[in-house]
Parts: structure tokens; sequence; C-alpha cells
């Protein structure tokens, strides 16, 4: 059965006008397979075990180069196993077995492993297949995902795709491994939007730039004319919402990456800022300036019709939506210092949920609805923290501390968060951890780099 992934949405960037193209993969399910020399399954612990057990002891797994010959299909299919083992490794919940422990490295596309050659290696996973060539330049991927010491056969599909396309698939196919051992959703089929900083720390140049969630593919989508700010994914479209000086006059823009085009959102007379889209796509909710203070307020993107969710005549900022789209978060000072607060999505009755040691900041909703991240602030640089809590105040941890640490953002499957870290010096990059605060990881990018946002899986 042929299915086409995310025909219209996800894109590589293309073109010298640096703009995205969409590019679609097919996937075709492959039969299963018997393994050879043993007539039937063994015994043994199943490779399959959940996220909790896989943080205290990585899945072994085995990821040979894919078959493809002596040629380009033969480069490719190394390239491609490259990505996925780099994708795997790098969340933590796997552990790569050495290349120099394999005995039977290559494997045909559509044959059976020997998983008598594979058990001495330790692996209790392993990827085979194979990169070619079809009509029209298209590129194929098969790839089999096997369970070694039952000796089963748990995964087999087929991609086509452009050849330019090919990160992608390894993306996708990292993902499908991800789900399978793992039983949720993975994340590596994804990109950030984040703001490249360059030049002297009294004159920064700020940019909107993107990039694939491996740090490859980024290019820089602004000309740096203009300060910009805290941009955001759209749930379901090829769009962005940020914040943008242009002429001097700090407001939200849409940003649409299929065309380039920026446009205005809402006419207000104060300053609009902190922009995020609804779960469903349809509005935004921003803060708007008052005065001395900000409201929230919500843009219908159809109508452009704005609604004021908060008229309290504090400075309420950083508004979040829950995945169900039914609350809403946000920062404010109406209690006397910034503390995180939840309110309902129509507004009214906000309650206060954090009560640790310092300023609470920047609070974004887990898109499991578990958790909300926040930026925790006690008093000076040296002492920000990044965290999470329970919707409801309860269960608060600290992920990371240092040196300005701000502005988490979740990846797809909730697991993940990235964040910006600014040195001593005025430098900043980017970095993830784990929800449970382990694999603390830089994240790279060719300048410095603040004000991350993940995209959904497959945008």
């Amino acid at each position: 059965m042929n299915k086409i992934l995310n025909p219209t949405r996800r894109s590589l960037l293309a073109g010298a006008a640096g703009l995205l193209t969409p590019l679609p993969v097919m996937a075709q399910a492959l039969s299963g397979q018997q393994p050879s020399g043993g007539g039937g399954g063994g015994g043994g612990q199943s490779a399959v075990i959940d996220v909790d057990h896989a943080r205290a002891a990585p899945i072994p797994i085995a990821i040979p180069d894919l078959n493809g010959g002596d040629g380009s299909a033969g480069q490719m299919g190394q390239n491609i196993a490259g990505v996925i083992s780099n994708d795997l490794a790098n969340c933590g919940l796997f552990r790569l077995i050495d290349p120099s422990a394999f005995i039977q490295a290559k494997i045909p596309p559509n044959g059976t492993p020997n998983f008598a050659n594979w058990k001495p290696t330790g692996a209790q996973a392993l990827v085979t297949g194979g990169v070619s060539t079809v009509g029209g330049g298209q590129l194929r991927v098969e790839f089999r995902l096997w369970d070694v010491l039952p000796q089963r056969q748990i995964q087999g599909t087929a991609y086509t795709t452009t050849q330019a396309n090919w990160r992608r698939i390894a993306h996708i196919i990292a993902d499908v491994i991800y789900e399978r051992l793992l039983g949720e959703k993975g994340y590596f089929d994804t990109r950030i939007v984040y703001i490249s900083a360059t030049g002297p720390r009294d004159r920064r140049t700020k940019r909107l730039a993107i990039m694939d969630q491996d740090s490859e593919n980024n290019r820089i989508l602004t000309d740096g004319s203009w300060l910009v700010l805290t941009p955001r994914f759209h749930p379901t479209k090829d769009e962005i919402a940020f914040m943008s000086y242009a002429n001097n006059r700090p407001r939200v823009y849409l940003f649409d990456l299929q065309t380039g085009r920026q446009s205005v959102l809402g006419d207000f007379a104060g300053m609009t800022f902190a922009p995020r889209f609804s779960p469903d796509g349809s509005s935004v909710i921003m803060s708007v300036a008052d005065g001395g203070g900000s409201d929230i307020v919500t843009v219908d993107l159809a109508s452009r019709a704005s609604r004021r969710l908060t008229n309290s005549g504090s400075i309420d900022v950083s508004p979040c939506y829950s995945p169900d789209g039914s609350q809403i978060t946000f920062a404010s000072d109406r209690g006397g210092d910034q503390q995180i607060y939840v309110m309902g999505a129509g507004g009214g009755g906000a309650q206060r949920i954090s009560f640790g040691n310092g300023h609470y900041a920047t609070p974004v909703w887990s898109p499991r609805g578990d958790l909300i991240a926040f930026t925790r602030y006690a008093g000076d640089t040296s002492n920000f923290a990044i965290g999470v809590m329970h919707p409801d105040g309860s269960g608060e941890r600290i992920l990371a501390e240092g040196w300005d640490v701000e502005g988490p953002t979740f990846c797809p499957n909730g697991r993940v968060l990235m964040f910006w870290h600014q040195e001593r010096g005025g430098s900043s990059r980017l970095e993830t951890v784990d929800i449970t605060g382990f694999n603390d990881r830089p994240v790279r990018t060719p300048t410095d780099a603040t004000d991350p946002a993940w995209s959904p899986l497959g945008a």
C-alpha cells in the first residue's frame, strides 16, 4: 500500500531566492521476512521497551550502511545510515553498536540477516536496507527494522522521493525506529526556527533563520535590516509568526515560508509582541502594549478580528495555549512580581501556579499537555534556570541552570526541550535537554543563536 507523507507542508530549502518548495515522499509497506538459517524465531528479550527504561539502559542498535553498490547509490546508503545513527544516538535513548563489531556488514535489501552473526555484537535491534535510483531521477530507499533476539521483523518500508530529499528520508526512518521501539512518535523529521545574531555585542544584527533539527539545511530568512524576535511555527502551514521592529514600529508579523512574503498582523496603537498560534492554527494569541502595561489578545487569521482576553492594568505577556486549546498560560506581574498564571481560553479566572524563589517567564505548554516549561530568574544573570511544572503548579523541577538560560520550546513529542544560553562574554547558543534533566547537549548553528521554536513533526 502506498501513501504520500506530508505532500504540501514539508519542504527543502531550494532555489536562489531561498524559498521553500514542497517535496513529497511516497511510502510503501514491505512484507515481513522469515529468519534465515534457523527455521523460526529465537528466544530472548525484545528490543521494544519504553522511554523510561531506555533512559536508564539505552537500546543497543546496529545500523550498517544501506546497500547501494559501489556508485553514488552506495555513497547515499552510507550517508542515510549516518543521519539515522546520529538522530538516534543524540536523543540519548539508543546505544550505537561500533561497526568494527559487525560480522555481516552487507545484507541484501530484501534479505534476512543471519541473527547468529548479530547476537554476539550485543545488538537488540538491527536496521538493514538498500538505496537505488528509479525513473525520473527518483530515489528509492528500502529499510527493515529487526528485533534481534526474537528474530523477527518489526517494520519494513520503502520510500520514494527526489534525490535531493535524502536527508528527510533518513529522519523519517529514524522516527519510525523511535516509534516502533519506544512506543511513541519521534521528533527527527522537524525543523527549528530561531534568531541568528551577528556583529559586535552592542550592535547585534538579528535575522530569522531556519534549519533541520540536526542543524543541517540552515538558511537565513530575513536580511537583518530590522530587529526580529520570538518566531513561532504555524501548526499546519508553512508559516511563522514573529515580532519585527520594521520601520521602527515593533509589531507581530506573519512570514510565509513558501513565498517569503511578510505581513503585519492586526492594527493596534501599541506595540504587539510574543505571538503564538492557536492549536488549530485559526488565530494568533499575543501581547499588546497598553499604557504602562500590556494585555493579551487574539487575532482571527481569517477575519483579522481581535479579542482582548485580559485587562488587568498589569504586564501580561508570553501567552501559550494548552494543546487542546481550552486553557492559556501566561506570565504577569499582577501580583507584584512576574509569575506564571493559567486561565480559560476565553479569558478570566486566572490562577497563579508558580510559587518558587524568583521571577517566572516564557511559559510554554508541552504538546502532551502534562507540563508547562518556563524560565526562572532569581535575581541576577548567573541565576537563570529552565524548568518544568505541572499545569496546576505542582512538581516543579529545574532542568538546566546557568548564566542567562531562557526561552524553552518543546519538541513535538514533549520529551525534549530546546532553549538558548548566553555566555558571560556575550555569545549565545542553543541547547537541548531531556524533560528529566539528562542529555544536555549543545545545538550547532553557524552564528550566535537565540529564541528557538520547534516545528510540528513533518513540518
